[in-house]
């Protein structure tokens, strides 16, 4: 499971692989594994006659990088992958909201010591230990919750918390406040678009790449009504069908949660898979709606290659 091909100056969820890193990992997988295309785990699943050391590459979410440094290196190896992307965000100009709030708030600039935000009926207030960010303060290892209380990642997991179950109007709302009273504007960042409509019929082009689903806005489907899962499951694949004139029959669920309940809306909606984020291999056992995925950091060939081995033998 890999997110972003790209470098930036912070990544406080390590979302990316750099374009040389992923180099390496496809180099590992062409030498030592089987690369499938999802759709044909799926069905080798369904057949019980999955292939010796057989690995299907995922990307969540959606972004433009995917097209423009992810593909060209999968075309360098003939590899194939499956993109699932958040169709809320196909060409718009504001990032993720993930992404828009680190901009806000874990950027260098310097910002107003007190912050009070008014969620539904709840006022929360921060004081701020220092207006001014440090490199110490940004250190995480994709665990931003584990950011020491006071520093500028622990005031950014704070508000993450709060603004992640809220719907997303009032989220983006919300970030607009965030922005005014951080003083920064409202630019998007080049380096964090999502994919253009047409971005994503060049994505499509060809037989390695699949375009998958990953819902409307990226909620935590399991914290929302059965009509609200269906409406993010079901509306997501019919905005890919629509743009790309084609069935998307992959689906992935944000943060890989789910229900008992939420599979079945998947399954019932069309599809004929989908991935969570719980880390294991693809066996007999397996659900076809419930595939485990490996998730993978920006690791050197090496690291990947040893990462790969335990994968296949611990």
């Amino acid at each position: 499971m890999y997110h972003r091909v790209a470098e930036v100056d912070l990544d406080p969820w390590s979302l990316c692989v750099t374009p040389q890193h992923f180099a390496e990992h496809l180099e590992v997988l062409q030498k030592y594994v089987r690369p499938i295309s999802l759709q044909q785990l799926a069905q080798a699943h369904r057949d019980d006659k999955i292939p010796h050391r057989a690995v299907a590459i995922t990307f969540d979410d959606g972004y433009a990088d995917n097209l423009h440094h992810a593909k060209p290196l999968l075309e360098r190896y003939d590899i194939p992958a499956t993109v699932f992307v958040t169709t809320g965000n196909i060409g718009k100009q504001r990032e993720f909201w993930w992404d828009e709030l680190e901009r806000l708030v874990l950027q260098p600039q310097r910002l107003p010591e007190k912050f009070s935000l008014k969620i539904k009926t709840t006022t929360h207030h921060w004081e701020l230990d220092a207006a001014t960010c440090s490199e110490d303060d940004l250190k995480c290892d994709r665990h931003p919750w584990k950011a020491k209380p006071g520093s500028r990642l622990f005031f950014y997991y704070s508000i993450w918390q709060l603004l992640q179950p809220l719907p997303e109007s009032d989220r983006l709302k919300t970030l607009d406040e965030i922005s005014a009273w951080a003083m920064v504007e409202p630019i998007a960042r080049p380096t964090h678009y999502s994919l253009l409509p047409e971005e994503l019929l060049a994505l499509d082009q060809g037989e390695l790449v699949e375009i998958g689903a990953h819902t409307v806005t990226h909620p935590f489907l399991s914290a929302h009504s059965v009509a609200f899962q269906r409406h993010e499951i079901q509306q997501s694949k019919a905005d890919l069908e629509e743009i790309l004139n084609r069935p998307v029959t992959s689906f992935a669920y944000p943060h890989g949660d789910r229900t008992t309940e939420t599979v079945e809306l998947t399954r019932t909606a069309g599809f004929d898979c989908a991935c969570s984020t719980v880390q294991n291999i693809v066996w007999r056992q397996s659900h076809c709606f419930d595939l485990p995925r490996f998730g993978v950091d920006n690791w050197n060939g090496e690291e990947f290659a040893k990462q790969l081995s335990r994968w296949f033998y611990d």
